[in-house]
């Protein structure tokens, strides 16, 4: 037994090293913002909502053996290793880290929310703040869906994974690909617009090259151009998302993409008089949408062809929910720029609260036929992912995730085990990660998010981020949010 006893200890002894092997080495910067930082850490008398929309447990024990979760259980059948760092976390809450599948990391210096006539669109990308705030709220990946500097992201990435500053894992995806119909031309000062599918077949294969493997079809993309995409991307690997317009979901279904964004916002096959390949004006597809029978047979099978075709479709809740729109959280007021602070403000306010106008009741329609829609699509297998589209007035990374996957349990009324599943596990699916990350398994990478409060009762409760754990390494929230007030919006 003694023998036994040896050998196991050695045993262990020998995977933390190894594991530990797989940690970067941090930085003095990023050092500061770390909480929890040993060998082996132990999670004790947490509640735990574990990412497969499964039963939510009480009175668990998760071991984290350096960047992995060596085991979970009951707590009364838990194995303390000897000189662990034991956490007594009861009232706590243990959730997957968040995956954001829509999740960009630009912030708009000129945008919708602040446009004046006659300047162009202009996107700014900070990523050295954005990259905090998602971390500070639980989000430990994330699929930008386009950037409009994607060396930005692949630069930030690389110092994320070194450990030169904090942040959530990136998924790098391309840069936003459009064609020359794209209604919102102000946008084509920095998409890169088509020429046609040899060149969306070069773009594709160009960035591959430089390592990304997720790319964006935007609204102009014809579908000759979005056919070439998903060709030259597939045949490498790569995947494609698709903000529908031009191109309407039959279409992108035949063609094959790999998720649709926004959800059936976007749909623009219903849309009356609409042309192939051009992107009918905007207000014309909500008004088909606003009346449009989830139950209905077309919408029914399109549901089925979505399934059969395994095409994921990403939510994005809080980009559309209806007037007066989501409570502004505190912590947004607290981080922003002055000019960004004073530039949301006085939209905010110029919005109004009136749901009485036939904009506003509008809006409401559409809003109420995407939830029916997720609902629909969810309940006949479909994988939904989460991912609100962040960048822009009072809509900031993490935040709004926290608000999106609220959203899925107050407006969709999916349940807070299956929402987390839908913004964990269903992301690390699409991403081929899931044997990685996204659920909370013995084996898995320690990414964790502690809660205080019940989520599974309030799902408010998200909000209460006390440490991110991110690769079996605990980081503080709060010192995160304080290192960047004042700078979203600048750096």
């Amino acid at each position: 037994m003694h023998r036994v006893k040896l050998a196991l200890a050695a045993a262990l002894v020998f995977v933390s090293g190894a594991a530990a092997q797989n940690r970067p080495a941090f930085s003095d910067v990023t050092r500061q913002f770390i909480s929890v930082d040993a060998p082996v850490v132990v999670l004790q008398h947490v509640r735990l909502i574990d990412g497969t929309g499964g039963p939510v447990t009480e009175n668990q024990t998760i071991v984290i053996d350096n960047t992995t979760i060596r085991s979970v259980g009951p707590d009364s059948s838990a194995s303390i290793p000897a000189g662990a760092h034991v956490m007594d976390l009861t009232g706590r809450t243990v959730i997957p880290g968040l995956i954001g599948m829509h999740d960009h990391t630009h912030y708009a210096i000129t945008g919708p929310s602040v446009f004046k006539p006659g300047l162009p669109l202009i996107w700014a990308v900070p990523t050295p703040t954005t990259a905090r705030l998602y971390l500070a709220n639980g989000v430990t990946s994330v699929r930008p869906a386009g950037t409009w500097e994607p060396d930005t992201d692949i630069n930030t990435k690389r110092e994320i994974d070194a450990g030169n500053m904090p942040g959530p894992t990136i998924y790098v995806t391309g840069p936003f690909l459009d064609g020359s119909t794209h209604a919102w031309s102000d946008n084509m000062y920095q998409n890169h617009v088509l020429s046609g599918p040899e060149d969306a077949t070069r773009e594709v294969n160009f960035w591959i090259d430089q390592g990304v493997m997720n790319f964006k079809a935007y609204q102009g993309v014809t579908r000759a151009e979005l056919a070439a995409m998903v060709k030259a991307a597939h045949a490498r690997g790569a995947k494609i998302e698709i903000h529908p317009c031009a191109v309407d979901w039959p279409e992108i279904i035949a063609i094959g993409a790999d998720s649709i964004e926004h959800g059936i916002l976007w749909d623009t096959e219903f849309t009356p008089g609409r042309q192939p390949d051009v992107c009918p004006p905007r207000r014309e597809t909500e008004a088909a949408i606003a009346k449009l029978d989830v139950q209905s047979k077309p919408v029914q099978d399109l549901i089925h062809d979505l399934v059969q075709h395994h095409i994921a479709v990403t939510s994005a809740l809080p980009t559309y929910y209806p007037a007066p729109g989501l409570p502004i959280q505190p912590g947004v007021l607290r981080v922003l720029s002055q000019d960004a602070l004073n530039n949301f403000l006085t939209s905010h306010t110029l919005q109004g609260e009136n749901t009485n106008t036939p904009a506003a009741q509008m809006r409401a329609a559409v809003y109420r036929t995407e939830v029916k829609f997720e609902q629909a699509f969810v309940k006949a297998g479909g994988q939904l992912m989460g991912g609100p589209d962040p960048g822009q007035g009072g809509s900031l990374q993490g935040f709004e995730d926290l608000q999106e996957l609220e959203l899925l349990v107050d407006s969709d009324e999916f349940s807070p085990a299956e929402a987390v599943r839908i913004y964990s596990h269903n992301g690390a699916e699409w991403l081929g990660v899931a044997n990685k990350v996204g659920t909370i398994q013995a084996g898995m990478q320690a990414d964790l998010v502690v809660v205080k409060g019940d989520p599974s009762r309030n799902i408010k409760d998200v909000e209460n981020t006390e440490i991110v754990f991110k690769g079996g390494v605990g980081f503080d929230p709060q010192k995160l949010l304080q290192s960047i007030q004042g700078l979203v919006g600048i750096i």
